[in-house]
């Protein structure tokens, strides 16, 4: 009864899935151009991509860190006050160091991407496995594989990967899952015509 029920909620989300990229697949479009854009503008400046990334990111977690400080003041009586000014510290540090320290603040991210990166390859498989009777998935489960192969690669490279790893290997990323939302809006299309016929 239990496997009958699991099945029954499956066929239903994979109904939901198809129902919800059908009925957006403008969107899924609209995002999937614009990820393969930037990415093809990553692959073409890989430094300057690189060292945009790693100052972006500096520059945002200086800025939570000032919120995080600034809110520990305000809420000064809140239990919590030495935890959320160490918090906003911590954000400061790192944020100071990437802007600061480009060539080492490089090589952490490049690290941290690594991760990411294979991190972001399983998810999308997993995604990919969940939507699986819809046209169009298994973009998906390759956009999932392209991600954990780019991560083994920034890893085995390390530390000489530091240099193009983040604006390169983010480009081709982006790219790959431009396509593979470019590649469900299309097939949302094609059901969204099949339906208004019927």
């Amino acid at each position: 009864m239990a496997d009958e029920r699991s099945l029954a909620d499956l066929d239903a989300a994979v109904a939901d899935a198809r129902r919800q990229i059908s009925e957006h697949w403008g969107w899924f479009l609209g995002v999937g151009c614009a990820l393969a854009l930037a990415g093809v503008v990553a692959i073409s400046f890989p430094f300057i991509s690189t060292l945009a990334t790693e100052l972006a990111l500096g520059s945002i977690l200086l800025a939570g860190g000032v919120l995080l400080v600034i809110h520990a003041f305000s809420a000064s009586g809140w239990r919590g006050f030495l935890l959320g000014l160490l918090l906003g510290a911590l954000y400061l540090l790192a944020g100071a160091w990437l802007v600061l320290a480009p060539g080492p603040g490089i090589l952490g991210l490049t690290v941290l991407l690594c991760a990411l990166f294979i991190a972001e390859g399983i998810l999308e498989g997993v995604m990919a496995l969940r939507v699986r009777p819809h046209e169009g998935w298994g973009w998906l489960l390759a956009s999932g594989l392209v991600a954990i192969a780019v991560g083994l690669l920034i890893g085995i490279q390390l530390p000489s990967s530091a240099a193009w790893a983040l604006g390169l290997l983010t480009g081709i990323n982006l790219l790959s899952t431009g396509a593979s939302f470019i590649a469900l809006a299309l097939a949302g299309r094609r059901v969204a015509a099949r339906t208004a016929v019927a």
